[in-house]
């Protein structure tokens, strides 16, 4: 027999006797290319032949030790020997008989030592029909309870149960230190309705590094594959999967849980400060090292004390290749190992809402990378990934597209959705790179894509994903939100699936984004030929639930940090930026800040290093810092800039014309009716004697002036305040004389004096 046949079928079971057996020697003799086969690990059904099985003479065991010198079969309950197991056709292949029925354990002897342990083949099936039915429909919520490897006692015997998602394979092995790495010893069952294979290990126990061995369906032996599902993985560059149980944690959130839905809503403030966790803070003394959970607990009092009210964190699952930033995940169940245990990150995000702050985690089910350990090419067919790679393959990044359309594959990627939700209390997904899910022909030039059954250019299978995926996740997690980066003019991506939406509860707003970026850049001098690049923004500020986001991507790539992309010299860089912040945490729209903009990095991102905390010893940079946890706490504190965030009723230009002087006024309202006034100059002119219209008489105090000197300006204004005049402007009966500082803005309020 070739070593390359896989195909050999089982042989007929052996007819049950009642006949006494007196002899150890094999009663039932295998054909040659069967033992052979084991021997290979080409078998197809290791079940049929390996463990106990009734024979003419009474129960035979067969078991497959490579490189064992003897075999025994003792009585599990009193240890004794019932049975010396004689090898046949080939090295580690034992078979006799052993008498009785109760449960056995085998002694192996090896030749350093000797072993003794139960046989893996002498146990039932592990998983449930019901379990498999529902991997099938894509439904099985509990997916990472089920799949992959997990400590278990079964059969009253304590082992580690392995199931694995590969259709197509002739066969799959668990393979680890605990075999040698040898995938004849532990071949698993397939359950071929499904496409599972599955195997009980006793003996086991969790911290054991495992990979899967499978033999593809034309015979070739593959890479070593990593579990999809595993909960853990080895510190990276190493690829094993390391065998855990679910995270055990005494949580104590249970009162923010029950209060997020608020905290996160469409009329609550909303501040988020996205963090690349590995670079945002290097280890006292070490340049190369990374502050593990524990050690970013210093992160959780940074964004608090700032004000914000959730840290994103841009991806932690498992990933090889650390450039990427945690963008090309492999293992959607796994927190990365560079960061500590999976309890670790429980007790982070534990901490987080002790402090007041949600989580929002980046998750990534738009492309996966095409590493051989991983997903690719996992049973040797195409399993995750389009077989067309007009449909699978991303050409701006080099990686795979999850195939969409099978039921497997969606309903795996919601089950990661669900458990980051459920087992971590993540409070929320930023799901990336939505655009290239919903377009067949996303970075693609004509002939490169195929179109939908229809002829369009829409993924109708990730939009079917899509909507699914927000349904399940608003389902099973009340008061989480699910965050959508999409760029283009995708309409309803944050409307309700029940109304012909995507589902998601926020859209990061990209167009607000480039527009403001642009304007930003811009020199005063030119300011005024771009002025419509910041008010544009409000014609379509409502039409979808926003985010305003200056994210890592606004900082890499040569576009340069947002100090160095400010114009003018050190003052005028830092005056720019404090009044576009003052402009955006103004603006309708949830916030997103990524790590180093609120010191004014003068760098671009690097994931190598770390921010230039020593920026905060120079007073400008401390200032901006100061601002922005100041106008984070406005932003908190003051209805009116944030409950209509996601309504027209909350915004009113008082100005929006003054492209000639770069200024802009606009009205901020409360659901109360109360109003704030928000003005900006953009151009380094004081602009004395500004009159500006307001709906009310009485003193307008000034809650915020960027120009203060705490924040490192000049120090022009309003001496806290101007008393209204019955003076009619901008269509209102009262008006303000104001100076407006210069490259500055002014926030206002109604108030006593």
């Amino acid at each position: 027999m070739s070593s390359s046949d896989a195909s050999i079928k089982p042989p007929a079971k052996p007819r049950r006797s009642t006949a006494k057996a007196q002899s150890s020697a094999p009663p039932v003799q295998l054909e040659p290319a069967v033992v052979e086969a084991l021997i290979t690990g080409r078998y197809a059904d290791p079940f049929a032949i390996l463990g106990p099985h009734e024979g003419p003479e009474g129960r035979i065991v067969r078991t497959l030790q490579p490189g064992a010198k003897a075999v025994q079969v003792l009585d599990r309950k009193s240890g004794k020997v019932i049975s010396e197991l004689t090898p046949e056709g080939g090295e580690g292949f034992f078979t006799g008989l052993a008498p009785g029925s109760a449960p056995y354990r085998l002694r192996i002897e090896w030749p350093m030592g000797v072993q003794e342990t139960e046989d893996p083949y002498s146990f039932g099936v592990v998983l449930g029909d019901l379990d498999l039915h529902l991997f099938s429909q894509g439904a099985h919520w509990k997916l990472s309870e089920r799949l992959g490897a997990a400590p278990v006692t079964f059969e009253g015997v304590d082992g580690v149960r392995f199931a694995v998602w590969a259709p197509n394979a002739r066969r799959v092995s668990v393979v680890g230190n605990f075999n040698s790495w040898d995938g004849r010893r532990h071949p698993m069952r397939l359950r071929a309705e499904a496409g599972v294979w599955e195997l009980f290990i006793p003996q086991l126990a969790a911290g054991e590094v495992y990979k899967y061995e499978i033999v593809g369906p034309g015979g070739e032996t593959l890479p070593l594959k990593a579990d999809p599902l595993a909960r853990r993985t080895e510190h990276p560059p190493a690829t094993g999967s390391v065998v855990a149980a679910l995270p055990e944690f005494q949580w104590t959130d249970e009162a923010w849980l029950a209060a997020r839905g608020a905290h996160q809503a469409p009329d609550a403030a909303m501040s988020i400060y996205e963090v690349h966790a590995a670079s945002w803070m290097r280890p006292d003394g070490d340049p190369d090292g990374i502050l593990d959970w524990a050690g970013l607990e210093r992160l959780i009092d940074y964004a608090a004390g700032l004000g914000f009210t959730h840290i994103e964190l841009m991806p932690i699952m498992e990933h090889p290749f650390g450039g990427s930033w945690g963008y090309q995940p492999l293992s959607q169940f796994a927190p990365s190992a560079r960061f500590g245990r999976p309890e670790d990150l429980a007790r982070f995000i534990d901490v987080c809402h002790a402090r007041g702050l949600g989580v929002v985690l980046d998750w990534v089910p738009a492309h996966f990378p095409t590493d051989v350990h991983g997903l690719a090419l996992f049973d040797g067919t195409p399993l995750y990934e389009h077989a067309d790679p007009t449909e699978g393959f991303h050409q701006d990044w080099n990686t795979l597209i999850y195939n969409l359309g099978r039921n497997e594959v969606q309903g795996l990627l919601i089950a990661s959705a669900l458990y980051w939700l459920e087992t971590f209390h993540i409070d929320g997904l930023r799901v990336d790179a939505v655009a290239s899910m919903l377009y067949r022909d996303y970075s693609r030039a004509a002939g490169q894509w195929r179109p939908n059954i229809y002829g369009g250019r829409e993924n109708l299978e990730a939009i079917a994903f899509i909507k699914r995926l927000n349904k399940v996740v608003h389902e099973r997690c009340p008061g989480a939100v699910t965050i959508a980066e999409e760029s283009t003019a995708w309409p309803g991506v944050s409307k309700p699936v029940s109304e012909g939406g995507l589902g998601f509860d926020y859209k990061w707003n990209m167009g607000w984004m480039h527009d403001t970026l642009t304007y930003f850049g811009k020199d005063p001098v030119y300011r005024a030929y771009q002025h419509h690049d910041m008010t544009f923004g409000l014609v379509y500020a409502f039409s979808e639930k926003f985010v305003l986001p200056l994210s890592h991507d606004e900082v890499v790539h040569g576009k340069g940090s947002l100090y160095q992309r400010a114009p003018g010299d050190e003052w005028q860089k830092l005056a720019n930026l404090r009044a576009y912040f003052s402009f955006m945490w103004t603006h309708p729209g949830k916030k997103l800040l990524f790590m180093g903009g609120e010191i004014g990095q003068r760098h671009e991102w690097n994931h190598d290093g770390q921010l230039d905390w020593g920026l905060l010893n120079d007073p400008g940079h401390a200032g901006l810092q100061r601002i922005v946890g100041d106008l984070n706490r406005l932003y908190a504190a003051e209805p009116a800039l944030h409950e209509g965030d996601c309504e027209p009723w909350g915004f009113e230009w008082v100005i929006g014309d003054a492209a000639a002087i770069s200024a802009f006024a606009y009205l901020r309202r409360a659901r109360n009716g109360e109003s704030v006034l928000v003005l900006l100059n953009m151009t380094p002119v004081v602009r004395h004697d500004f009159r500006i219209g307001v709906p009310e008489p009485g003193f307008w105090a000034e809650l915020l002036n960027s120009d203060a000197g705490v924040y490192g300006g000049g120090d022009v204004g309003n001496a806290g305040g101007v008393e209204a005049e019955q003076v009619p402007t901008h269509g209102k009966d009262w008006s303000l004389n104001l100076t407006l500082p210069p490259l500055a803005a002014l926030v206002l309020k109604r108030r006593e004096r």
